[in-house]
């Protein structure tokens, strides 16, 4: 059945692009089969809302090549496969940023993340498309990373135009046809359609890019109860006195006024800094260490994204090496002997600037520190409900010893935390 939208848009033209994109990009079928097209004079190119519309602009899709339309099609579908909209909400909030020009600059981001990947092997890159590269921006980030990284400005003015929709920067425009609009998909349709694709990524990787597979890998692991537990014990931690807190007289304190000739400095919150020793000894099994690298990813979404300012340690019965986080898939997880993260507590706090919170992530087969460290600490312990800790190096007799007093413990993989 002919889709019902309005005299003018090439429907044909339309949907031999679709069909070309899902040709070239099968794991997307799916999803690119799951829009519903809307005909709409309101926007520049093509569009999309949060809830599966794409809306097309008959006058772009008459000038635009079939090929370079495939590539749009790809790209529109990306923003709400990636989540772009949610993720641009919670940035919102969490940032304290509104208008327009903020959700523009979001769409910017969003943008950059998804056409480092897009084009090339049988989709054309379309004339003005937003890459990294044009902003001066490294490749293979994340929006929440390009965020950080650019304000409107000059470099920007040329991409006023830029409107992905609602889809891509969560903000409602006056042409969506809302929540109760016709063809909508429902929130467990759009599951289904991310499980799909996700479904096609893993059983089939290939040469799908690296983005789409860190996404795949995120979509078959959402978020779990004690995921959350584990991020809101990260905040209250780095929310506590004297946790990223510091002076600073580029901001005199508001009671200098009552002290005539002195000027006084405020206390200023900085991001705060997280060192995370992940235990890699031998007790520890792969799908552990596995789980530990998306509890790092999780650790960085509660501290507000900024990698940079977290640092790993990889620890079985020493700790060698501390890395900035970059992408936690890079951080190389060896070991393989005894338990000892005393030695990455240590190491932690040696590696200069001091954190402000600890959080180690083990089964919990180790000696503790004697005597509490100078920040928070909080710990992730990897729960084993049938497995008895009988055989640990060899002594029948050997019971681990409980997470000192002074660490906030959360449970990974029950559905509840303690302390």
């Amino acid at each position: 059945m002919r889709n019902p939208t309005g005299p003018g848009l090439d429907l044909d033209k339309l949907f031999a692009a679709r069909l070309h994109a899902a040709r070239v990009r099968p794991y997307l079928a799916t999803a690119l089969f799951a829009l519903h097209t809307v005909e709409s004079r309101r926007v520049q190119t093509m569009a999309v809302d949060r809830h599966w519309r794409c809306y097309v602009s008959p006058a772009f899709v008459a000038r635009t090549p079939v090929e370079e339309l495939a590539g749009v099609w790809v790209h529109e579908v990306s923003h709400l496969l990636r989540d772009h909209h949610g993720r641009s909400d919670r940035y919102a909030h969490a940032h304290g940023l509104s208008g327009p020009g903020e959700r523009l600059r979001m769409n910017i981001a969003a943008d950059c993340e998804i056409n480092d990947d897009v084009f090339g092997d049988g989709l054309a890159e379309p004339e003005g498309v937003v890459v990294p590269r044009n902003l001066g921006l490294p490749v293979a980030s994340l929006m929440e990373d390009y965020l950080r990284m650019f304000r409107l400005g000059p470099i920007t003015q040329g991409l006023a135009w830029l409107d992905c929709g609602s889809g891509a920067d969560g903000l409602d425009r006056e042409w969506d046809l809302g929540p109760d609009g016709a063809h909508g998909l429902s929130d467990q349709e759009r599951d289904a359609v991310r499980f799909r694709v996700a479904q096609g990524i893993t059983g089939r990787p290939g040469s799908t890019p690296s983005g789409w597979r860190r996404w795949a890998e995120e979509a078959f692991h959402p978020p779990q109860p004690w995921r959350e537990l584990l991020g809101a014990a990260v905040r209250s931690a780095t929310s506590g006195g004297a946790a990223g807190e510091d002076y600073t007289y580029g901001r005199p304190a508001r009671r200098s006024a009552g002290v005539p000739g002195a000027v006084l400095p405020s206390l200023r919150r900085r991001p705060p800094r997280v060192a995370v020793v992940i235990d890699t000894s031998g007790s520890v099994s792969d799908v552990e260490l596995g789980s530990a690298l998306l509890e790092v990813a999780a650790i960085s979404r509660a501290v507000g994204g900024r990698r940079d300012l977290i640092t790993v340690l990889p620890c079985d019965a020493s700790a060698e090496t501390a890395h900035r986080l970059c992408r936690a898939e890079n951080i190389p997880l060896l070991g393989g002997g005894g338990t000892d993260l005393r030695t990455g507590f240590a190491k932690a706090l040696r590696s200069g600037p001091r954190p402000d919170v600890i959080v180690a992530l083990t089964d919990g087969q180790t000696p503790w520190p004697s005597t509490r460290p100078p920040c928070r600490a909080v710990v992730g312990l990897f729960q084993r409900p049938h497995q008895p800790h009988a055989h640990y190096e060899n002594d029948p007799d050997y019971r681990p010893d409980a997470p000192p007093a002074w660490a906030r413990v959360v449970e990974i993989g029950r559905f509840h935390g303690s302390r």
